[in-house]
């Protein structure tokens, strides 16, 4: 008798960082979720150092926000010089960011992906294959089909899902399965990078974040995180043009790089490898049941820390488009807007990479004097913007462009209700969010528009500054987030997608249905079916009420 071949929601290759945070949010859903990895041990040596406030926030909601602070750091300033250490120029990693906390939090990747996996086996629906090497990806209209080997005993195995999701690495088999080139961005460098535990009592008299944009050896210093209470440091070494990447990996050449700032007697080496910095990115994110995330839909030079980030930032964007379309509520239709949205960002955010690595990345002395003139004279153009979305389920006018301030990142910060206080996306909820700075809006919502919110699963939620005692229910702004924001960028009253982003907003709360109604047509129009859309004729006053679940 042949054996049933398991179906699951979704089947993922590979169990980085971006794997175990995919299959961590399609957990909490409730997803059947079955993970193939071809090692059986996770790598244990560090290669990101850091997440920024947006991924700091997505963790905590995923349920981490208690054990974050001890697995990582407040970032410093990152400042950049050139040989004779003059400033270049300076991004400030500490300040205080939208998102609460500072802008950048560096972390240990091993011990953070540690506590990653301790989540994630503790999901009772959540499969883990370690060990298991997928050889092919085939898909039907109903399901992919995955064939996977045992890398020590070869035996095989079949296995179903209604989407795969290949987590898979710069080499991915699913973006190969679904017939996806590259674009080479055209960045190509080798680094030696170099991680290195100081002894105890050791204190080291480094720069906290820097590049050294020195011609002669361009170089990164770096933390590389936090483990038991001790700080881990990271150089990163440019292979200037006459050299091999054999010679720069024997270990007397790397006390050698090093001899400025660390003696062997002061410290370990616990990594030493070179590295080629590229910039690749997938021309196509999904095909049919079949999607791509992390390194297998993008690589970027790592001169913003925004690697892991970005792949973390596909998991985000995915999960909450599958949960409609695994419930049933919407049809993949919805997952055609995965690639429009993420791939446009993560190219800006390679732009900014490039545009950082070019900075350093000159081992010509005339080149480097030409580019420190520039900067000193003010003539070197600055860094771009920080991308927000800029495509997909964003309120558009009339002539079709997207609506300011649709696709900026929505704030967030501690809040309190009542006797209750803590973040704002523990006590308001996750989901779709309808944010409101007075109780008109709340008053003006039409049946129809309140009925589409509640399918929706959206929240209602009244802020307001701190001051006098609040109305009972509504939410007081105590970290001065919200309301300034609202104020910067003109709203009354907001629509916040799941992953934090303003779908849209409008400055007169007599305008919210027309807002209401403009994000069911839009979810209407990428195939999710709820029932009940609403038209701008619904406009229907009821009695105000505060924060509604």
């Amino acid at each position: 008798m042949t054996a049933q071949i398991p179906l699951y929601d979704v089947v993922q290759i590979g169990y980085g960082p971006v794997s175990e945070i995919m299959a961590l949010a399609l957990a909490r859903q409730g997803r059947s979720v079955a993970v193939f990895e071809r090692w059986k041990v996770r790598f244990a040596l560090p290669r990101a150092v850091c997440i920024d406030h947006e991924l700091y926030r997505v963790l905590s909601a995923l349920g981490m926000s208690k054990d974050l602070p001890a697995v990582s750091h407040k970032g410093p300033m990152y400042r950049w010089f050139n040989a004779d250490w003059k400033e270049l120029l300076a991004i400030d990693w500490e300040s205080e960011s939208i998102s609460g906390g500072p802008e950048v939090n560096f972390v240990h990747q091993p011990t953070l992906e540690k506590m990653f996996e301790d989540v994630v086996q503790a999901c009772p629906n959540v499969e883990l294959n370690l060990g298991w090497e997928a050889i092919e990806a085939t898909q039907t209209p109903d399901y992919v089909e995955l064939v996977v080997r045992d890398f020590e005993t070869d035996e095989r195995r079949t296995v179903r899902a209604k989407y795969l999701i290949g987590a898979d690495g710069a080499n991915s088999l699913v973006r190969q399965a679904i017939g996806s080139t590259q674009e080479d961005r055209g960045f190509e460098a080798d680094w030696l990078v170099i991680d290195v535990l100081p002894n105890e009592g050791v204190t080291l008299d480094i720069p906290p974040a820097a590049q050294w944009c020195n011609p002669a050896r361009p170089t990164t210093i770096v933390p590389a995180g936090v483990k038991d209470g001790r700080y881990f440091r990271r150089w990163e070494f440019m292979r200037l043009p006459h050299e091999t990447r054999e010679e720069l990996e024997h270990e007397h050449v790397a006390w050698d790089l090093l001899a400025p700032w660390v003696k062997p007697d002061q410290a370990t080496i616990v990594r030493h490898k070179v590295y080629t910095f590229r910039s690749l990115l997938a021309n196509t994110w999904r095909k049919g049941r079949m999607l791509i995330a992390g390194d297998a839909a993008h690589v970027m030079p790592p001169f913003m820390g925004q690697g892991m980030c970005a792949g973390l930032r596909d998991d985000w964007n995915l999960a909450w488009k599958l949960n409609l379309v695994l419930d049933g509520k919407a049809d993949d239709r919805l997952l055609d807007t995965y690639q429009p949205e993420r791939r446009p960002h993560v190219s800006d955010v390679i732009d900014l990479s490039m545009y950082l690595g070019k900075i350093i990345c000159i081992p010509d002395a005339a080149k480097a004097a030409a580019r420190d003139q520039a900067f000193f004279g003010g003539e070197a153009p600055p860094p771009p913007a920080f991308p927000s979305l800029t495509d997909g389920i964003l309120r558009r006018g009339a002539d079709g462009a997207v609506q300011a301030p649709a696709g900026l990142l929505s704030p967030h910060g501690r809040v309190s209700t009542g006797d209750r206080e803590g973040r704002f996306d523990d006590v308001a909820g996750l989901g779709f969010l309808l944010v409101s700075r007075s109780n008109a809006a709340e008053a003006a919502l039409g049946e129809t528009q309140r009925a589409f919110l509640d399918k929706l699963g959206a929240k209602r939620v009244q802020l307001v500054a701190r001051g006098p005692e609040a109305s009972e229910g509504v939410l007081v702004d105590l970290d001065d987030k919200f309301i300034p924001y609202m104020t910067q960028h003109g709203i009354d009253t907001m629509l916040v997608r799941p992953d934090f982003y303003l779908y849209g907003a409008v400055d007169n709360a007599q305008e919210v249905n027309t807002l209401v109604d403009d994000l069911a047509a839009d979810l209407q129009r990428h195939g999710v079916r709820l029932g009940g859309v609403p038209t701008r004729q619904s406009t229907q006053a009821v009695e105000p009420l505060a924060v509604h679940a």
